[in-house]
This record gives structure tokens, C-alpha cells and sequence, in this order.
């Protein structure tokens, strides 16, 4: 039997990796990795030169520049710029030399700040992008867009997962430039190495947000790229190639905060700062058409964060930072 060539881009991120410990699980799969030092993905003609050298079957964009609210706010440049020369390079590479299945990871940032509750997928382009984030969710877009015009233009297969906050193994947990959920973990495993009587958290606490284990979202990826064309587009749009990810379900951050307490095993208190920004009231994805083509999470939030504060545990004397 002739296995698939899989390459992952993106491989040692938190997503990358988790697709990586699902396929490399297969007996069908060849996979295909290069860390930075091997291939700059920033470099349109070693990326190009990597194309026409292997003969790939399938392409995970997983490779992304990412971060909080401050990483956001700090770098708006590099994270417009990195994201857009990755996806350019990539997915034009791709079709250059004759690949046909691409999955785009994309960011539930992409909708409007103040889009409709739950966010479905005709929810893009209808309004005012999270000033936080913008160039970031305008570089995800460009992703959304490169897919769905290499599809129309030239038949190809390049379907996009718009997932919700990801949180798990291989995560950032910077002090500065990591999302919310690693950034607290840390914060709260901190506080309670310390024997600290208070963790300050950003915000007023009040702000709902989705959070989805990385595991599930690599499950979810390789499902939406092993459907059938027919099965997929019974459940999109013509040509709309982007689908959300997500468990369907949200809680405020304050909930999130003292689930993570809990799981940590932190006993102080837990105070909000509101004069830190809370970024958008609400984010909770519409995953109906993903349910419609057969994925639905398993892990939950608290299952998830014991899952994740265990890896953390085992591995924080790596942690650059």
C-alpha cells in the first residue's frame, strides 16, 4: 500500500504537534517535517525548492505566528507580515507542484468583534474586526481567501478550520506573549508554588469565551480533510472552504479563572483587574455544520486544563521564559 505524503507545516507548534501525535499513529501516512533551521517558511524560494523536491499528497498549514492580547497590541507587524508570507508561500507552492489537499488553520478572530452569538460562517467580512488582533485576523482571512480562489480558479481542494480558543500540549506559556488560558496556568502554578493569597487576573472577568483542547482540534482537522468532496459539500456553501471549530459551548473568563484554580489546586483568591482590556464580549462558534459531517469534541474544559497542567508539570524546567 502506498502511503500518503503528509507534510505538516508548523509541526513543533501546539496544533502541529498534536496533528502529528494523531497520524503518525497510521500505518497509511508518510510524514514530512522540517523544523525552521531546515526550511524558512518566510522564504518564497526555499519553500518553493521544498514542493519540488518532495512529492506531497497533503499539506496541514498548521505554521502561524500567534499570541495574547499584549503579543498582539505589541508586534502588529510581524504578525501581519509572518502570517501572510507563511500562507503565500505555502498553499502557492502547494498548487505549483501539483498538491490537491491542503487544510488552512485558521482563528475564530476572524468574525466581526460584535458578530451574532453564535458566530456561523456567512458571519465573515459582515463587520469591524477586534481592534486587538486586526492584522492578525486580516492575515487568516487572507489564508480563508488564497483556499477558497486557488479552489475556484483551479480546482483544488484547499479547505479551511476556523477554530475557537485552543488551549493544550506544546502550548506558549510566556509570562508576556501567551494566550489566556497558559498564561494563567502559569500565573496560578506560580502563585501557588509561592504560597501567593491572590491571583490578579486581566479584565472583568465577564467576557464569555469557547475554549477547545488541541487534541480534539487535530481530530477535527484530519476529519474535515479526509471527507469526501461530496460529503463536504453537502454542508457548505459553494466554494466557501472554511468550517468552524469548537465545542458549541462558553463560559466567562471568571468561570475559566477558578476552573483553573481548581484543577491547580491553588487556594487563594482570585481577583480581576478591569483596567486591562477584556478584548471582545462574546466569541462562541456555531459548530452545526461541523456536527452536520460527523465531529463532535469529547474533552472538556476541566478534563482538558488537568490534561494540560500535567504536560506543564513535566515539562516547565524546558520553558524558555
Amino acid at each position: 500500500m502506498k502511503k500518503k505524503r503528509v507534510f505538516v507545516a508548523g509541526h513543533k507548534g501546539m496544533v502541529g504537534s498534536a496533528i502529528i501525535r494523531q497520524l503518525s499513529c497510521r500505518n497509511d501516512v508518510e510524514l514530512i517535517v522540517k523544523d525552521r533551521t531546515e526550511l524558512d517558511l518566510l522564504d518564497q524560494k526555499a519553500v518553493d525548492t521544498f514542493f519540488a523536491v518532495h512529492d506531497i499528497d497533503e499539506v496541514y498549514l498548521a505554521a502561524a505566528k500567534v499570541g495574547g492580547i499584549h503579543a498582539n497590541n505589541t508586534f502588529p507587524a510581524e504578525f501581519i507580515y509572518e502570517n501572510l508570507m507563511m500562507e503565500c508561500n505555502i498553499i502557492h507552492s502547494a498548487h505549483r507542484h501539483g498538491v490537491q489537499n491542503l487544510l488552512f488553520l485558521g482563528s475564530s478572530c476572524i468574525y466581526p468583534k460584535l458578530a451574532d452569538q453564535p458566530m456561523t460562517e456567512t458571519a465573515l467580512l459582515t463587520g469591524e474586526l477586534e481592534s486587538t488582533n486586526e492584522p492578525y485576523a486580516i492575515a487568516k482571512i487572507a489564508g480563508i481567501k488564497l483556499c477558497e480562489s486557488y479552489n475556484r480558479q483551479y480546482g483544488r481542494n484547499y479547505r479551511s478550520v476556523m477554530p475557537t480558543n485552543l488551549y493544550g500540549m506544546n502550548d506558549n506559556f510566556h509570562p508576556d506573549n501567551s494566550h489566556v488560558i497558559p498564561a494563567l496556568m502559569r500565573r496560578f502554578h506560580e502563585a501557588k508554588v509561592n504560597k501567593d493569597s491572590e491571583v490578579i487576573v486581566w479584565g472583568t472577568g465577564t467576557p464569555m469565551r469557547e475554549f477547545l483542547y488541541v487534541d480534539d482540534m487535530a481530530a477535527a482537522s484530519i476529519h474535515v480533510m479526509e471527507l469526501s468532496d461530496d460529503t463536504y459539500h453537502s454542508c457548505t456553501q459553494p466554494m466557501l472552504s472554511h468550517i468552524n471549530v469548537g465545542t458549541g459551548v462558553d463560559c466567562t473568563i471568571r468561570e475559566m479563572a477558578e476552573t483553573m484554580a481548581k484543577v491547580i489546586g491553588f487556594k487563594g483568591s482570585v481577583s480581576f483587574d478591569s483596567t486591562k482590556p477584556d478584548g471582545t464580549p462574546r466569541k462562541l462558534m456555531d459548530v452545526s455544520r461541523l456536527a452536520d459531517l460527523g465531529w463532535m469534541f469529547t474533552t472538556d474544559l476541566e478534563g482538558g486544563l488537568t490534561k494540560t497542567y500535567q504536560w506543564f508539570l513535566e515539562n516547565q524546567n524546558s520553558f524558555r521564559n
